[in-house]
């Protein structure tokens, strides 16, 4: 099997991200966890967003990393996140804002052979 990634991006994302990159430079990604911009996956040049020792790096999409908390990373671990693009506002504070559309974390139970893969019970 090959690896298993955590985190995955559409090719409308993947896009957006590189639109992103070209305006704003290299970027991350933190998982929202819903105070307040809701449950969006949150862009940000990188560097602008702090992480503590609490959050969890997932992997990367598009050349940039993606994080979310320890706390919610236990409530989504059996779950592979696949990052996507809609039209709409999205969070206030993420970077794709102005271009009309937002992230969108869309996701789906890891197989049996994937979970044992990633080393979860």
């Amino acid at each position: 099997m090959d690896t298993v990634s955590k985190v995955l991006a559409t090719d409308e994302a993947l896009a957006l991200i590189r639109l992103l990159q070209d305006k704003h430079g290299p970027v991350m990604f933190h998982q929202s966890g819903g105070c307040c911009d809701g449950s969006s996956p949150m862009c940000y040049s990188e560097g602008e967003f702090l992480l503590g020792e609490q959050d969890v790096r997932l992997g990367g999409i598009g050349g940039a990393p993606f994080y979310m908390s320890q706390a919610q990373y236990d409530y989504w671990k059996y779950t592979q996140l696949i990052i996507d693009v809609v039209p709409g506002r999205g969070g206030m504070f993420s970077l794709e804002g102005p271009e009309g559309v937002r992230f969108l974390t869309r996701s789906r139970v890891f197989t049996d052979e994937e979970r044992k893969a990633l080393g979860l019970p």
